[in-house]
């Protein structure tokens, strides 16, 4: 076992180190530069415009030749430095990632979580039930195949502009200052519903439709049926059969946990949600390298952690595993 685990650890480091090169080279070869993008927003007469251009280009790097930019990630990501953001100077990259981090993860982790638990459990009924098959199957797939941006468009129409039940923009009302007050909590809890209602919606059809056919398939292979031959009592074979079933879909919430550290664009742009999935849009839209590569890397490590926990995890609950380990070594 420890072979295995020192194996995947080698594997992880080996990914990490990729998925930071290749995090570095997409915006490095984006066309443009964030440099004049970020002065064209000012007007400077041309004796301004130089000196002013070329002390930000030293500053940030962007003179220097490719090889000696990715060096120079390289040593800034050792030691823990992820940069200043071009567009939001003199603010740090990491500053401005710990900010729309606990947006994300208040708005993503609830939605993905409940959205498993629920679906899970009506996708499991409806593999047995066929009453409840012909309402939840339909519903499920009309809900998987709907779109993020439709769903981001009428819910804050219907609930916000129509009837005006919630507000269809921002983390808290406008005008409200952070604070521990009541008032400023509802105020999170009301903007933040239209966003995870989205979010919920749309990932429960899938988690839905893929455990009732995973359970379908449990209830007729050939281990069960060797079961009811031996005698079980089929409550007794639902039981393992959604267990089996359990085993993908946990694999798919550790991944889906693993890169919410990249929030949600679709949703955030839509409700103007300031987490990390808005952070992403207005990194590309300016062109701000240094912000980019700052979420990007936080997401590379997020999916790795998040494979390695379901290694973890299957080690414990899956004994096929263990025993594979075990031949393996």
């Amino acid at each position: 076992m420890r072979r295995y685990f020192t194996r995947k650890i080698i594997i992880y480091v080996l990914t990490f180190f990729v998925g930071a090169t290749i995090d570095w080279g997409i915006p490095h070869l984006m066309p443009g530069n964030p440099v004049q993008l970020y002065l064209s927003n000012f007007d400077l007469q041309p004796s301004g415009y130089a000196p002013l251009y070329k002390t930000m280009s030293e500053a940030f790097g962007t003179n220097l030749p490719l090889w000696d930019q990715y060096l120079h990630f390289w040593d800034g990501l050792v030691h823990g430095d992820l940069g200043v953001s071009i567009y939001d100077f003199p603010a740090t990259v990491t500053s401005l990632i710990w900010s729309a981090l606990p947006y994300t993860l208040a708005l993503l982790v609830p939605a993905i979580t409940l959205s498993y638990i629920v679906g899970n459990r009506l996708g499991a009924l409806a593999a047995r039930r066929k009453a409840l098959d012909d309402t939840v199957l339909p519903l499920a797939y009309v809900l998987q195949a709907t779109p993020y941006p439709w769903l981001a468009l009428a819910l804050p129409f219907l609930l916000g502009e129509v009837w005006h039940v919630f507000p269809i923009s921002g983390a808290y009302g406008y005008g409200m200052l952070p604070t521990l007050s009541w008032a400023f909590v509802w105020s999170l809890i009301d903007h933040w519903f239209l966003p995870f209602l989205t979010v919920f919606l749309v990932s429960l059809g899938g988690q839905a439709i893929g455990m009732r056919n995973l359970v379908i398939y449990e209830l007729e292979n050939d281990s069960s049926r060797y079961m009811r031959a031996l005698g079980a009592n089929e409550r007794v074979v639902r039981r393992y059969a959604y267990r089996n079933a359990s085993l993908p879909q946990l694999s798919g919430l550790a991944l889906a946990l693993g890169i919410v550290i990249g929030g949600n664009i679709v949703a955030e742009v839509a409700f103007r949600y300031p987490g990390l999935g808005y952070l992403i849009f207005n990194a590309i839209e300016r062109e701000d390298y240094f912000l980019l590569q700052g979420i990007f890397i936080f997401i590379v490590l997020g999916v790795l952690i998040a494979n390695f926990v379901i290694d973890i995890i299957f080690v414990v609950v899956d004994p096929r595993t263990r025993l594979s380990m075990q031949g393996a070594s």
